[in-house]
């Protein structure tokens, strides 16, 4: 016996529904001896006697606060819960006679978060000595410097910068002579802006630029405002010379072949001369991956359009490391899903060399190295006027989102709708087609169970709040794809900071670049769903599934992460207000200044023909 029945969408009379349901459950529970969920709007699957499932639209703010179903009759055998799978490419694949998977994620999370707490390093030695330990190379000089600036502000998790490392260790294993050439060269780029520090000068000054002239007094404020994260501490810096590029996107493209061999020079302690490495003959975005890769070995291609939306995957996953989940090397789809990579079809060539621009962003493919950029930066302090409020004053429990038709320039010549963005609206919006979701247990000691197929018309609206705003940008007018986003999309009207407010849950997703608005969004104590491709200066400070939700790209999740966060509430509040609590305590000006004077003086080591005299010691 079986009927779909709970409450799912308001969408048939409450009290007929729930005279139906009682009168079955009450049936079913005396003929056997268990009663079990059913969700209106399902087609019917067995969620077995064994794991049960709330209604999407239940609310748990403790367990004690819901009256838990009898699972098993007292002679019945109570199967113990079975293991999901951790995959390398930093997956959790779903095993249906496992708990939901966001139970588990989350308190691993929690303790890698507090076990990175609690090795901090608390004196300048045994920070001294844990670099070491990590990188196997004693720091750079002027560390007690930066020691003294950390311990002045407070900065926390003093040893938690391998997003330095991952950015300059390649280059340890280029020639300095070569690279200072490279440096020469990079300089004469268009769309550069190029600063130095001198022994004369009291600090870091722009002295060359290479950019439009319609842009140019834009471009470089970007720069002087990364620039003004250092004003305390400039002063304090080595001799170096930096060039920059201001725009949204990374370009300095690896090849892998070059990338690995100066990253095993570096392993060694030796380097590479410009003239040893191999020669650029092949275009593309696999070239920065390795030739057993999966990008490499199953190349992907854009698929066809469907005039129906299906979102579903099988079997199930989740972000368990979610930098992991952002490399087009193990993940050859995001190649043909995301508009970093479709802007630019099979991709281009990549450089001869490991060419050291900072740029505001990069994806796993790319070798720019990333500084912390303050745009859209908010102290929170205004707490009305940056639209927040507290969780249970939220008054809307959809997932919120409104932005702009950028990611891709969309002509016909172009895979525009492939792109991240629009795939985001046309899947949260659809009202044609299926969305694979699993159903949400009261809570981790019974089976998830298997997914189920839901129609997009009773989900979409009742779940999700998304859409474009104003009108489409940057496509094609004469070539008729403007008009064509037009017919597509609903377009409505910006939303005010005190609207986003409303919303419990709200999304945060890449544009031309990485996205500007996590600072802003994270401080709003909503909880945020995030998907990108871009790791960002703080990934090594920050944990997800504590201070927001890892989304794929595929947003094959995103759907099952809002029904879980729907139904379990106050595990949604916990992880809204950690974010919070995440934003202003490790997310301060100080906390970028910190990263950023770390960063030069490694820098400035790394790009000296005289790497030995630039330690600390």
């Amino acid at each position: 016996m079986h009927l779909n029945c709970a409450k799912f969408v308001s969408c048939r009379s409450a009290s007929a529904v729930l005279v139906a349901c009682i009168v079955v459950i009450t049936l079913r529970t005396i003929l056997l001896g268990s009663p079990q969920t059913c969700i209106e709007g399902f087609s019917g699957v067995d969620l077995r006697p064994h794991a049960p499932s709330l209604p999407f639209d239940a609310v748990i703010d403790e367990p004690g606060d819901v009256l838990q179903p009898q699972l098993e009759s007292p002679q019945a055998e109570v199967r113990p819960l079975e293991e999901h799978t951790y995959t390398p490419d930093g997956l959790l694949v779903v095993n249906p006679n496992g708990p939901h998977p966001i139970f588990e994620l989350m308190q691993n999370a929690e303790t890698a978060w507090e076990a990175k707490l609690a090795r901090a390093s608390k004196t300048l030695d045994e920070a001294v000595a844990e670099y070491k330990r990590r990188y196997k190379r004693p720091p750079p000089r002027g560390f007690d410097k930066w020691w003294d600036y950390v311990m002045k502000h407070d900065v926390q998790l003093p040893d938690e910068y391998d997003e330095i490392y991952h950015d300059l260790e390649p280059f340890w294993g280029i020639d300095p002579y070569d690279l200072a050439i490279t440096q020469e060269e990079l300089e004469q780029r268009q769309g550069t802006v190029t600063v130095h520090k001198t022994p004369s000068n009291a600090g870091l000054e722009i002295v060359g630029e290479t950019l439009p002239e319609d842009r140019r007094a834009e471009l470089q404020r970007t720069i002087e405002n990364i620039l003004g994260l250092l004003k305390d501490v400039q002063h304090e810096l080595p001799p170096l010379r930096i060039t920059f590029s201001p725009y949204d996107n990374p370009s300095m493209l690896s090849d892998w072949r070059i990338k690995n061999m100066t990253l095993e020079a570096a392993a060694k302690g030796t380097t590479i001369k410009r003239s040893e490495l191999p020669a650029i003959k092949e275009a593309g975005w696999v070239q920065a991956c390795p030739p057993n890769s999966p990008a490499r070995l199953h190349p992907p291609s854009v698929p066809p359009l469907s005039t129906t939306t299906n979102i579903s995957s099988a079997p199930k996953t989740f972000v368990a490391s979610h930098r992991a989940t952002m490399d087009p090397c193990t993940h050859p789809s995001l190649l043909t899903s995301h508009g970093q990579f479709l802007s630019h079809k099979a991709g281009p060539f990549p450089q001869h060399t490991l060419v050291p621009r900072f740029s505001l962003c990069a994806s796993l493919l790319h070798h720019d190295i990333r500084p912390p950029v303050p745009y859209g930066w908010t102290s929170g302090a205004d707490a009305e006027a940056e639209g927040d409020v507290p969780w249970d004053v939220k008054v809307d429990g959809r997932l919120g989102w409104r932005g702009s038709t950028t990611g891709i320039y969309a002509s016909p010549d172009s895979a525009w709708m492939h792109a991240h963005r629009a795939r985001f609206v046309t899947a949260t919006s659809a009202l044609a087609g299926n969305v694979s979701v699993l159903g949400v247990p009261t809570d981790a000691e019974v089976p998830v169970g298997v997914p189920e197929e839901v129609r997009m018309g009773v989900i979409n609206p009742a779940w999700m709040d998304v859409a474009f705003a104003g009108g489409p940008v940057g496509c094609d007018v004469d070539g008729g794809t403007c008009a064509e986003m037009e017919e597509l999309w609903e377009f409505r009207r910006r939303q005010r900071r005190r609207e986003e407010g409303r919303y419990k849950f709200i999304f945060d997703i890449d544009g031309n670049g990485w996205s500007g608005r996590f600072k802003r969004l994270v401080t709003g104590n909503a909880l945020v769903f995030k998907a990108t491709i871009y790791p960002e200066w703080f990934s090594s400070r920050i944990e997800p599934w504590v201070h927001y939700v890892p989304i794929q790209v595929s947003y094959t999740d995103l759907h099952d992460a809002v029904a879980f966060f729907r139904t379990h509430d106050a595990l949604g509040a916990k992880i809204a207000a950690a974010g919070k609590e995440w934003s202003q305590g490790f997310w301060r000006k100080e906390d970028m200044s910190a990263y950023l004077y770390r960063l030069l003086l490694e820098y400035a080591r790394v790009a000296s023909v005289d790497r030995g005299s630039m330690d600390y010691i």
